[in-house]
Parts: C-alpha cells; sequence; structure tokens
C-alpha cells in the first residue's frame, strides 16, 4: 500500500508534461486557426495544421524528453505504466498535468488570437468510421513510439512520431487526434481543430481500446529489450560458419 509521501509529485518532472502539453496544444489549435485564415482550401489548411504540429512536437521532444521522457498523452503514460516504466502516482500526476496543459494551450491559442479563452466546438466529429480512425491512429502511434524505443533508438524517437504524426493526418479520417487529453481540450475551441463535446467521449473510447491492443502487440513484437538486442545480435541459424 502506497504511503502518503509516495503521492508526492516529482514536481519538475510534472511541470515538464502540463509545459509540453500545453505548448503542443497551443500549436495544433493555433495552427488551425492561422490555417483557416490564410486560406479557404480545406486541404491546403490541413497540409499547414499537420506541417507546424509534427514540427512543434518533434521539438517539444526533444526538449522534454530528458525532464520527463515527453509523454504529452495519457495513451503514453498508461502504456508505459502497463511496462513498468513509471509507477502509478507518477502516472497519475502525468495524466492530470496532461489534461491540465492541454486545456490551458487550447485556450493560449484562442487568445492569441484574439477569440474567447473558452469558445466551445460544435464541430461534429460523431461518426463510426472517425471513431475507428481514432483506435487505428492510437494504435499505430503507439507502436511506433515503443517499438523505436524498445528497439534501442531512443534518439530518434522524436523524429519517428512527429513522421507519424504529419502522415496520420492524412492516413486517417478523423485527422489523427490520437490522445485522450488533446480530445477534451479541442473541445474549448470552435475553429479549424475542434470537435464538439458530444463528439469526445466516442473518440476517447477508440483511443482507450487501441492503448489495450498496443499493449498486447507490443509485448509480442518487443517481449523484452535485452531479449530483443539478443536476437538483433544472435547469428541466424543459416548463417554459414566462418571455420
Amino acid at each position: 500500500m502506497n504511503t502518503p509521501s509516495t503521492w508526492r509529485p516529482d514536481v519538475r518532472r510534472v511541470t515538464g508534461e502540463f509545459i509540453g502539453t500545453t505548448f503542443l496544444l497551443a500549436a495544433i489549435v493555433g495552427s488551425g486557426i492561422m490555417a483557416e485564415s490564410l486560406t479557404d482550401d480545406v486541404g491546403l489548411q490541413l497540409l499547414q495544421n499537420a506541417f507546424a504540429t509534427a514540427g512543434v512536437l518533434i521539438a517539444l521532444i526533444l526538449a522534454f524528453g530528458a525532464v520527463s521522457g515527453a509523454h504529452f498523452n495519457p495513451a503514453v503514460t498508461i502504456t508505459d505504466r502497463a511496462f513498468g516504466g513509471i509507477d502509478t502516482p507518477s502516472a497519475v500526476w502525468y495524466i492530470g498535468a496532461q489534461f491540465a496543459g492541454a486545456i490551458v494551450g487550447v485556450m493560449v491559442a484562442n487568445l492569441m488570437f484574439d477569440l474567447d479563452a473558452v469558445n466551445w466546438s460544435t464541430k461534429d466529429r460523431s461518426s463510426i468510421n472517425l471513431v475507428f480512425a481514432e483506435g487505428v491512429a492510437t494504435l499505430g502511434l503507439l507502436l511506433v513510439i515503443f517499438g523505436v524505443v524498445r528497439s534501442g533508438r531512443t534518439s530518434v524517437v522524436a523524429f519517428a512520431v512527429g513522421g507519424y504524426i504529419a502522415g496520420a493526418y492524412y492516413f486517417t479520417s478523423s485527422t489523427s487526434f490520437a490522445n485522450p487529453a488533446v480530445t477534451v481540450a479541442r473541445m474549448f475551441s470552435d475553429t479549424f481543430a475542434g470537435i464538439e463535446p458530444a463528439s469526445a467521449p466516442m473518440f476517447i473510447v477508440g483511443q482507450l481500446v487501441a492503448v489495450g491492443v498496443a499493449i498486447g502487440l507490443i509485448r509480442l513484437l518487443h517481449p523484452d529489450i535485452e531479449e530483443v538486442a539478443d536476437e538483433v545480435l544472435a547469428p541466424h541459424p543459416d548463417a554459414i560458419s566462418p571455420t
């Protein structure tokens, strides 16, 4: 049983998650608002939004990775908890910081573009295909993150994640929220990147189902970091002996 002291937050790490998620959402929503002001072409708006989001995400992961691990996403934190990469109290604090930071980030974006801080979205995203797309987007994101990390290539994880998100904006019909905190926060902006409150719960359900699937697949594909390393370094059974 955890003692009260166990639940005291690591202020540095939790602050890193809060600030990083704040800037991520300011980028997602702010670039969406800017894109709408620059062109009426929806395809070009999406391209601008995707490019800005991916670029800022790469920068934030590089900046905050050494501070908190740069989760910025409850789905990532829950998955990391399942593999023992973070303890339960820290995971709870991380998730709280992510939701709070995401909402603050949207408010910041709204205010930067002279909108009300809270501007409830009316953008309907309730179609079942969009919910399914969110599951696919979240599953792919988790497989990329943990696949790269558990294969020992942490130095490139920022670029892998940024590249995946940029692509997922286009190959998913939902434009890849892939993040429960992002989903909740985007309710607060009635702009290009918004989602109406009534549509958000099923998006989150799709994302959480994907977390469960991802945990199972990651265990199958990368059962253990050392074991994977041994498999990579071990000679192929069909290799010709040098002797």
